[in-house]
Formats: C-alpha cells, sequence, structure tokens
C-alpha cells in the first residue's frame, strides 16, 4: 500500500461536530479515482483539533467507506499514552497502517522521539509511517534517527516533508536517506509543491493533500512517475504552481483545501475547526478562479 498516491482528505467540521456526510463525499472522490491509500486524520485531517471520539469516528467512516483501499490512520498525540488509545482505536477500526508524528509541548530531544516510536511498534500490528512534519512538530529528523527508527519492527514508511528545490541536490538527498534505511522502508514526499522533484529522485509514493480532493490530477502525476516519464512528471507540476502559489499564500494547504471542498459543493464553506478560519470571500473567489483555470473539478 506504501507506493503510488496516498490521498490525504480533510475533515469537514461543522459548529455541531464533524460533517459525516461531507467527509463520505470527499472519500467517494477518492475511491471513484482508485488511489492507492487513504491518508485520513492527517494534518490537513485536523487530527490535533479532534477529540478521541471524533478520531474514533472518521477512522471507522474512512475504512467503512474505503471501497478495500488500504487506510492509513495518523494517531499523533501529545502523551504517549494518548497515542496508544488511538493507536488501538485506529486497528480496531480496520486501519492498514498509522501515521505517526511526534507531537509535544516541550522540544523533544532524538530518545526521546526513538522512545516514542519503539513504544507503538511494540502494540501495533499493523505497519507505522513516521511522519516527519517539522513546521507543525518543531522537531527536525536526521538521517540518523530515520535509521533507527526505520529499523524497528513495523516501521515500513517514511513520509518526508519535501525535498532539495534543484533536481541534483533531491537526487542526493534522497539516495543518502536510502543509503541510511532498511531495505524495504518506503520514502514518501509531501508538501505538495515538491512531490515532482521527490517522485522524479526516486520516492515510492506522493502523500498527497492534492490528491486528497484532486485525485485525478494527482494519480495523472504518480502514473506518470511510475512510468518513468519525468518531462512529464515535471511538466504536471508545473501545471499546478497557480495551486502550490495559493498554499505558499495563505500558510499552508488547509485553508486552501477547505475553501476548494465548499466551492465544490462538498462541504460547508466554512469546514474547518476553530481557531482556524475559513478565507474571505476574495480570497475564496481566487481559489475558484484557479480551480476552473486548471479544470480541476
Amino acid at each position: 500500500m506504501l507506493t503510488g498516491l496516498s490521498a490525504f482528505p480533510l475533515t469537514p467540521v461543522t459548529p455541531s461536530g464533524v460533517d459525516e456526510k461531507g467527509f463520505i463525499r470527499l472519500l467517494a472522490r477518492l475511491t471513484a479515482a482508485k488511489v492507492d491509500s487513504i491518508g485520513a486524520l492527517g494534518s490537513t485531517g485536523s487530527y490535533i483539533y479532534l477529540t478521541r471520539q471524533q478520531r474514533e469516528r472518521i477512522a471507522a467512516l474512512a475504512v467503512e467507506h474505503a471501497e478495500g483501499i488500504p487506510v492509513m490512520i495518523c494517531i499523533g498525540a501529545v502523551a504517549t499514552a494518548e497515542v496508544l488509545l488511538l493507536a488501538e482505536d485506529a486497528q480496531r477500526a480496520g486501519a492498514s497502517a498509522l501515521l505517526l508524528p511526534p507531537v509535544s509541548y516541550q522540544r523533544l530531544n532524538d530518545d526521546e522521539v526513538f522512545g516514542l516510536f519503539e513504544t507503538v511498534a511494540r502494540s501495533a500490528s499493523v505497519p507505522i509511517c513516521l511522519y516527519d512534519n517539522p513546521g507543525t512538530t518543531h522537531f527536525t529528523f536526521t538521517p540518523e534517527l530515520y535509521g533507527r527508527i526505520a529499523a524497528l519492527p513495523g516501521v515500513q514508511s517514511i513520509k518526508i516533508p519535501g525535498v532539495a528545490a534543484q533536481p541534483d541536490r533531491a537526487l542526493a538527498q534522497i539516495n543518502a536517506l536510502r543509503a541510511a534505511l532498511p531495505q524495504g522502508v518506503s520514502l514518501g514526499v509531501s508538501g505538495d509543491a515538491f512531490a515532482a522533484l521527490g517522485l522524479n529522485a526516486g520516492c515510492d509514493l506522493w502523500y498527497s493533500v492534492c490528491g486528497g480532493l484532486f485525485p485525478q490530477t494527482a494519480k495523472a502525476l504518480t502514473t506518470a512517475a511510475a512510468q518513468g516519464d519525468r518531462d512529464r512528471v515535471t511538466e504536471l507540476s508545473a501545471r499546478l504552481e497557480p495551486l502550490w502559489e495559493l498554499y505558499r499564500k495563505h500558510g499552508g494547504s488547509i485553508r486552501v483545501m477547505a475553501a476548494a471542498a465548499g466551492i465544490l459543493g462538498l462541504t460547508d464553506p466554512d469546514c474547518l475547526p476553530r481557531p482556524l478560519l475559513p478565507l474571505s470571500t476574495a480570497d475564496r473567489a481566487e481559489v475558484a478562479a484557479v480551480i476552473a483555470a486548471l479544470e480541476l473539478a
């Protein structure tokens, strides 16, 4: 399951709680496109803002409506005890893999992060994906720590936070990571604007926010990568530059994807958990214009 396109959908919410119907509509787009896996409750899925009960319900809905597509569930939380409970919930719901970021309030050191993964690996019965997202966790992995954690039983993939902006440096970066990892541990690029660089440098899959709402568009890119057509991969990503620019303008992808989901009628216009706020009317019009210009709908 840890190859190709792993699509990360929003978890839409309303003032009364999780918008289950909206979430199911988002999942339907992913199953229709036959993505390779679904990453529920990632950062775009707002896991950190939801209660354990809400996360348990979303995990169950994701598996129920995945139509056999493997589902990876994020289990990130500040306390290890909570992480273990979330891991139990996700596995009971039928998750095919667990996505684990080192979430913290106090800044963690390498041994503390290793201890977190070691503890979860001892009890997990499904594969674990290391989620490296320094923009939200404020922790920076080294290749050496990747290697230590990837040697644990059950750790089968690493979700890296983008790659170098130059193709030759990206290739060197991925080759260096490969050398630090046990054979069989997959590398997945995230940060949608880096997808083409990462896939062309040899990443096994794209952990994709874009794919969580526009799976056909994202799948065209991973299909080209699987065929070894690097020029096509670069071309497809370059075409999506207006979308990547919206991400940069609004401090990341989540507000843009939430606006886009509302514009497409899949969720309410305001579907973000507080304190996050929806984009302004003018900014939503800009998102709508990009959707139309890129024929993403």
